[in-house]
Parts: structure tokens; C-alpha cells; sequence
């Protein structure tokens, strides 16, 4: 498999256009044979699922595929701290896997040029919150999610706890969006 996709110039790029093919079949006229049937069968453990997917890049479109397909017969609050939790997994194993295991090459990534001020001035604190404001966009964004929590893990003082909280926020706002466009969708539709 690794050696078909070195053959392509973009294998990523390939990869990421598949996936919106398979969201797209997916989610067309609401069927897609078996496998339709089979998520709708899910329910909040497929929300769950779904959530956990929607964080990375590649599985991201259809997992909100997905989200939208399950979500229009479930309770709106209750699919959204499902989806939330699921993605928010996915995010803590990211998180300890970028933390842990790139330790040292994020020791040498440039955000220590990015933070000219380490005096602990006014400036160095509006640099930080504009770093940490990017990360908060690309992760609750449609754009990949590791880059905004590898942002965030090469934070040294990013304690797990207030990094989980803020990724549960930001996905549950996120996918409160698209939880209501399935609502809304299903609904103007029927």
C-alpha cells in the first residue's frame, strides 16, 4: 500500500479526495445500501464514533457525513456531547502522542522564534494568546486538527486538563454547527 501511494506526487491530496467521495456516498439521497442501514443501527455509540473520527484530517469528511445522517433522529444536546466526547478522545491521543513521542524534535520547532519576548512581559503574554487563539481556530475549524493540537502540545506549560477542556469546547461548538445544519437539512427536506 505504501509503495502505490509513493507512485502518486500528492498521495494526501488522493487520499483526502477519496474520502469526500466516500462522504459523498454516504450522504447523497440519505442511502448508500448496507452501510447506510448499518449506521443508522449505531446511534450514539456511531455518534461517538463519528465525533472521535471528525478530528483527523483524512477522516474528517466523512465522519461529518456520518454526523449529519445520525444526528437528525437523536436528542440535539445529547449528540453533541457525544460527538464532543468522541472527538475529544482523539484529541487526548494526539495530544499525549505529540507531546511524548516528538518531545524532541518539538524542542526544535520555530515557535521559539515565534516567542521573541520569554521576559514574561505584556508582550510575551499577547504572543502566547495569539498562538493559542490559532491553535483554538484550526482546531475548531474544518481544517486539520493536528496541526492545532500539536500547536498546543509544544506548549510546555499546557497542563492535559485545561488542553482537554478547551478542545471539548471548541469541538462542542463546532459540532453544535453541524448538528443544527442536520436538523435543519433533514427537516426543510421532509
Amino acid at each position: 500500500m505504501q509503495r502505490i501511494l509513493f507512485r502518486f506526487k500528492y498521495p494526501k491530496l488522493l487520499l483526502f479526495i477519496l474520502s469526500v467521495v466516500v462522504a459523498w456516498l454516504i450522504f447523497r439521497n440519505g442511502s448508500f445500501g448496507g452501510i447506510h442501514e448499518f449506521i443508522l443501527t449505531l446511534g450514539y455509540f456511531g455518534i461517538f464514533l463519528a465525533g472521535f473520527f471528525y478530528v483527523y484530517g483524512l477522516t474528517s469528511v466523512p465522519a461529518t457525513a456520518i454526523l449529519l445522517v445520525l444526528s437528525k433522529d437523536e436528542n440535539f444536546l445529547l449528540a453533541v456531547l457525544t460527538a464532543s466526547l468522541g472527538a475529544l478522545l482523539a484529541d487526548l491521543l494526539l495530544f499525549f502522542f505529540i507531546r511524548y513521542e516528538f518531545k524532541d524534535e518539538i524542542e526544535k520547532l520555530p515557535t521559539k522564534k515565534f516567542f521573541k519576548n520569554k521576559d514574561g512581559s505584556l508582550l510575551h503574554k499577547i504572543e502566547r494568546l495569539i498562538y493559542l487563539i490559532i491553535a483554538a481556530v484550526i482546531i475548531s475549524s474544518p481544517l486539520p486538527t493536528e496541526i492545532g493540537i500539536a500547536m498546543m502540545a509544544s506548549i510546555k506549560k499546557m497542563p492535559t486538563k485545561k488542553f482537554a477542556i478547551i478542545a471539548y469546547v471548541l469541538h462542542a461548538i463546532a459540532l453544535i454547527v453541524i448538528i443544527m445544519a442536520s436538523k435543519t437539512i433533514f427537516t426543510s427536506s421532509a
